[in-house]
């Protein structure tokens, strides 16, 4: 077994110039063709931050005050802090599920070492998350949140996403080629999993839950992401200083990176069959 994950994770370090170009490409060809390229992969995040901020905000003040319960900073702030990491999760994860398909040619090729190809979506949808990452730190500073030490955590937070990601495409990817309808699945999955993540709601609103649902919903390791963006943009706490939950979100996200990982290896040699 770790023979096995140590060449995966050789295979990709190798191919690590590769792993670049194709993400390029696969950036520029999301967009290829229309007037305004990749602008678009900007325009639809930051539209659905402000939606979100006028409905919440504006549009239902009173009736989600509770909800809003504990929050100290600007509504949009703190909104944004939760829907940008959720914005980079959900592009790679639904990007990475068809990647198989979506590069059948190179799958059915025997020299290429297909175990990069989950690694491409992954830093293609990273090429737009640091775009956004620029843009939340600009208007944390417009509020008068400006930038210090605690806001290098968002690179450790960042990396926590990209392993967490990693496992869930692993699996996502080799199931698909097999069964396409896990592209379906998955987007209903993270449809869920967005309202089931503390983005639009906070801990301190759900004080009247049971405890033991309360802990279950901590397990979700999305929620130590987007906890950890808060706490290195607004909280100002260090990773360290929660122990407990970082080892809850490094146990969680090694069994996903692990189940991924014998999914695809268990599935790959009957993948240029079925494509």
């Amino acid at each position: 077994m770790k023979a096995k994950n140590h060449s995966l994770t050789a295979h990709i370090a190798g191919s690590r110039k590769l792993i670049l170009q194709l993400a390029r490409n696969d950036s520029k060809k999301k967009f290829a063709g229309s007037y305004l390229g990749v602008f678009w992969a900007f325009v639809q995040p930051v539209i659905t931050v402000l939606l979100y901020w006028f409905v919440f905000e504006k549009g239902l003040h009173q009736r989600t005050t509770d909800l809003r319960s504990g929050i100290e900073v600007p509504f949009v702030l703190w909104l944004t802090g939760g829907l940008v990491p959720w914005f980079y999760f959900q592009e790679s994860v639904t990007g990475g599920t068809g990647v198989l398909v979506e590069y059948d040619y190179l799958v059915k090729k025997v020299v290429f070492q297909i175990d990069v190809l989950p690694v491409v979506k992954l830093i293609s949808a990273l090429f737009t998350h640091l775009f956004f990452i620029v843009f939340t730190v600009l208007l944390y500073l417009f509020y008068g949140y400006g930038p210090d030490l605690y806001t290098l955590q968002v690179i450790y937070y960042s990396v926590c996403m990209m392993v967490l990601a990693a496992g869930v495409v692993y699996a996502t990817s080799a199931v698909t080629v097999f069964f396409r309808d896990m592209k379906e699945v998955v987007a209903i999955i993270l449809q869920v999993g967005i309202w089931v993540t503390p983005i639009m709601w906070s801990f301190e609103s759900m004080s009247g839950m049971p405890e033991w649902a309360l802990a279950l919903l901590r397990i979700n390791p999305m929620y130590y992401v987007v906890a950890g963006y808060r706490d290195a943009l607004i909280n100002k706490v260090w990773f360290w200083e929660n122990p407990g939950q970082t080892a809850v979100f490094w146990a969680v996200t090694a069994l996903f990176l692990l189940f991924g990982s014998s999914v695809f290896r268990r599935l790959r040699p009957h993948f240029a069959d079925v494509l």
